[in-house]
């Protein structure tokens, strides 16, 4: 039977980084197309939905060879993601009943450290579905989202759950390990979550309760068909 799945993506282009210049982003190409075609292979259908329901941006370095496996890659890519007609059509976060939803999913790419890590609605939003027992996938940097998500005693709903996230290690390969504010990696594991590891680049998907994590883009697909499992 076919489901709805909210896809909670961020609204911004660019992330301010610790000497205040903005690094140029948004989400992450691989992470919005592998469970998007995996979710409406299954016959699903797909809402996206953004802070002020501005159109998000797709971070260009996400387009490019060397990440999608050469230009074939590349090509495939950034054609599946024009004809993700929902991408134009995204409506307000803050707008949201999850009881619309039978699912949420946050892809990742540096944007949700700039925005969703502050979004009061967002919190809201993963707080509501964290409880509800639906299935949660948040990968990459997704998970900078749920800094903002909180108890009514200002704790987190998500300390002592096992999750993982873009670690330390993958941000200092990357280049910008130390450029950024902070490391998303160092904030999980300050709120309390416990957080899992992988090697830096290999799908690794962390499975805790109706809970399902990434850690970086390769475990997008992955992450995707542990969801499907849970939503059968």
């Amino acid at each position: 039977m076919a489901k709805k799945i909210l896809f909670v993506m961020t609204g911004v282009d660019h992330w301010t980084l610790a000497d205040g210049t903005e690094h140029p982003t948004g989400f992450w190409a691989e992470e919005a197309v592998a469970p998007y075609e995996a979710f409406t292979a299954a016959g699903h259908q797909i809402v996206v939905a953004t802070p002020g329901g501005v159109i998000p941006t797709v971070d260009r370095a996400s387009l490019a060879p060397q990440f999608n496996g050469g230009e074939e890659g590349a090509e495939k890519v950034a054609d599946a993601l024009a004809s993700i007609t929902e991408l134009q059509h995204p409506v307000k976060l803050e707008d949201i009943s999850l009881d619309d939803y039978d699912a949420v999913f946050y892809p990742g790419g540096h944007g949700p450290m700039e925005d969703l890590a502050v979004n009061a609605d967002s919190g809201r939003l993963l707080t509501q579905a964290l409880r509800s027992g639906m299935p949660l996938g948040v990968v990459c940097h997704g998970p900078a989202a749920l800094l903002a998500a909180a108890n009514d005693d200002g704790s987190s709903p998500f300390a002592g759950r096992r999750l993982t996230g873009f670690t330390n290690a993958e941000e200092i390969q990357a280049g910008l390990g130390d450029k950024a504010k902070w490391l998303l990696q160092d904030r999980l594991v300050e709120l309390g979550a416990d957080f899992q590891e992988g090697e830096p680049w290999a799908p690794h998907v962390v499975v805790d309760g109706n809970l399902i994590t990434g850690q970086n883009p390769s475990s997008s697909a992955p992450l995707a068909a542990q969801l499907l499992k849970k939503l059968a």
